[in-house]
């Protein structure tokens, strides 16, 4: 008796499980359709849309992580249902209540129990759900500030303030679209679950196999051949996936294995990768979900943003691809064989046509089409697309596959954006914003050097314990409007914390696509930070310039602009020659000086410094030229 029993329980167990993973794929295709649907016919009114959208979102981050990763976590999955059943309620009684939450008149008519009980329960929800996708950091983050709220009597000096109580900041995280359902949310919503949906049927229509196989094909046989072939598809793939993780996951299988092959040591080839990966998040046409928000925060056109950051990404590449290639000169590497690297004819032949979507959502969002739009069309043109090849070929399985992926591939994102928007519904209430302009003002001494390193700090702290999204959204509002108070350009002001948001993935000691790469390498964490941040440099040093003069974000006249990105592509090469030490032949150590001072005087825009690092750069590649030939 007891043996059937146990089978019953077991047979029992199996068929839940078996219901509840079937019960989550049509959640989350759910979700995405229902994305799809009101990016083309038109989304509901932004409190309505972004609670749906929020909706979607815990219900899978409680169905999907467990409160804990440990078995006694594993235990307690029961109040999972619960706190599905709570996010229900908090979400279901603003709809239940719509008219009434729209047409009241917020922080003057005071807030029933129901409005306290449900604005308090969905926030804790919120933290929760933040908690099991995306870590503490965020999470913590939003604690410090709720706290802030309540302590300004107690605090000192500009931070002082009068105090809120229970109500007055449930009424503006819950009941407004200044909170949890603000901005940051409503951009996840609209924008970028589409574009994470896009990438997805790019994904699953072999598009990922493209972008490697074209890399490889182009400079797999070329000395340090491995690594640019992780640059290149890690640029390519970044078109697709605004996730530095996600880009190691999917090139660093391939990559790593093969440059540690052909000679590259495990630290350098993880950083490759890394730093490869990372560049993903700024290059265009699809950049990370931090640009979706910079232009809602702007109100400059997503596409227009686009070409912003199109010279400091292709920068950033540049950079990377030199310093593999100068480290591969002065380790006398030699590419792979070409006979076994796939020939460019062919992989055009069996994948080209793959290409075609993202020739589609550029020229429509050139053209003026909305950004859902472009997408949307231009998903419906990789299905449509997939069917010309065996090899890429979508059946319908692969298109639910897609739409699951797509809506789980979201919950980090979304969960960061609501989350971040406790932050932001706290700042706009309190006033720290403008209290914190002046804070950085007063010990800045009005000098933007000192201001602009300040910033950079922060975005590198910040993006070390959460993705770049909130880092940004958090700066955006206490750091940038000081920059643009001491000159700095608007969009220069977004862009720099943007890439200093960014670049945190790759700086010890909390560094995600370094964790990444590490684990598929077996290389040390340290060493290959250290590696990363110095092919990387150029990430850290271009900010700087276009704070100063943006003709590297194609703003000015013709002339600057191009003269500008001619300079900056001589001085990114004198800097990877530099840190790498080798430029025609290995370089002495007053070499390397002189390269990394002409680096700086090209990357810098002005006719006078660009003179000066070219005469620089052209004396030590005479020097090593004419020393290379006599010895």
């Amino acid at each position: 008796m007891k043996k059937i029993s146990e089978r019953k329980e077991i047979l029992m167990t199996t068929i839940f499980r078996a219901l509840t993973t079937k019960l989550i794929v049509i959640i989350a295709v759910a979700m995405s359709a229902y994305h799809l649907y009101t990016g083309y016919f038109g989304a509901p009114e932004a409190l309505l849309h972004r609670s749906i959208h929020l909706f979607f979102v815990l219900v899978l981050i409680f169905s999907l992580f467990p409160l804990s990763t440990k078995e006694w976590g594993k235990k307690f999955r029961w109040t999972d249902g619960i706190l599905i059943l709570l996010t229900l309620a908090s979400i279901g009684y603003l709809f239940v209540n719509y008219e009434y939450v729209i047409t009241r008149y917020a922080y003057v008519h005071p807030l029933s129990g129901a409005d306290m009980v449900f604005g308090i329960v969905l926030t804790l929800l919120l933290v929760e759900g933040s908690r099991r996708v995306i870590g503490l950091a965020l999470p913590i983050t939003a604690g410090v500030f709720l706290t802030y709220a309540y302590a300004g009597p107690y605090l000192p000096g500009l931070l002082r303030h009068t105090g809120f109580t229970t109500e007055v900041i449930v009424d503006q995280l819950y009941l407004t679209t200044e909170g949890i359902f603000g901005i940051p949310l409503g951009v996840s919503a609209t924008y970028v679950i589409l574009f994470i949906i896009f990438g997805t049927f790019l994904e699953k229509s072999g598009t990922g196999q493209l972008f490697m196989d074209f890399a490889s094909a182009i400079t797999g046989w070329t000395r340090g051949g491995p690594g640019k072939i992780a640059c290149i598809s890690s640029a390519l793939f970044g078109t697709i996936s605004g996730s530095a993780v996600a880009n190691v996951m999917v090139d660093g299988w391939l990559t790593i294995p093969l440059m540690k092959r052909t000679g590259f040591n495990p630290p350098f080839a993880c950083a490759v990768e890394a730093a490869a990966s990372t560049g993903g998040q700024i290059m265009p046409p699809v950049m990370g979900a931090a640009a979706f928000v910079m232009a809602e925060f702007t109100g400059i056109p997503y596409i227009t943003i686009c070409l912003y950051a199109m010279i400091p990404a292709l920068l950033y590449y540049f950079a990377l691809f030199m310093s593999i290639h100068f480290m591969a000169g002065r380790m006398g590497l030699k590419g792979i064989p070409r006979k076994e690297l796939p020939r460019l004819r062919n992989v055009f032949a069996a994948r080209g046509h793959m290409f075609i979507p993202l020739v589609i959502i550029v020229y429509m969002m050139t053209a003026g089409y909305t950004p859902m739009y472009a997408c949307i069309y231009s998903t419906v043109a990789v299905v449509v697309l997939s069917i010309l090849r065996k090899e890429t070929r979508m059946g319908f399985w692969t298109i639910v596959k897609a739409l699951e992926e797509g809506a789980k591939n979201t919950l980090g994102v979304a969960a960061a954006c609501a989350c971040a928007g406790i932050v932001i519904g706290v700042i706009n209430l309190t006033g720290l914003g403008l209290k914190f302009t002046s804070l950085v003002l007063f010990i800045a001494g009005e000098s933007l050097i000192p201001a602009l390193i300040m910033t950079m700090l922060a975005g590198i702290v910040l993006g070390m314990g959460m993705p770049t999204t909130p880092a940004y959204i958090v700066q955006a509002a206490l750091l940038i409007p000081a920059l643009i108070k001491l000159g700095v350009h608007t969009v220069a002001a977004h862009m720099f914390v943007f890439y200093f948001s960014t670049i945190s993935a790759i700086t010890p000691p909390v560094a995600m696509a370094v964790y990444a790469a590490v684990g598929i390498g077996g290389a040390k964490l340290w060493p290959t930070g250290i590696w990363a941040m110095r092919i990387s440099v150029a990430g850290f040093i271009v900010p700087f310039m276009f704070a100063y003069d943006p003709s590297l974000l194609f703003i000015g006249s013709a002339f600057d602009i191009t003269t500008s990105a001619i300079s900056a592509s001589f001085g990114v090469i004198a800097l990877a020659a530099g840190m790498m030490g080798w430029f025609v032949k290995k370089a002495k150590i007053w070499e390397r000086i002189v390269l990394l001072i002409a680096a700086f005087l090209l990357i810098k825009p002005g006719l006078y410094s660009d003179a000066i690092g070219y005469i620089l750069l052209a004396f030590i590649f005479l020097m090593q030229k004419y020393w290379s030939r006599s010895s």
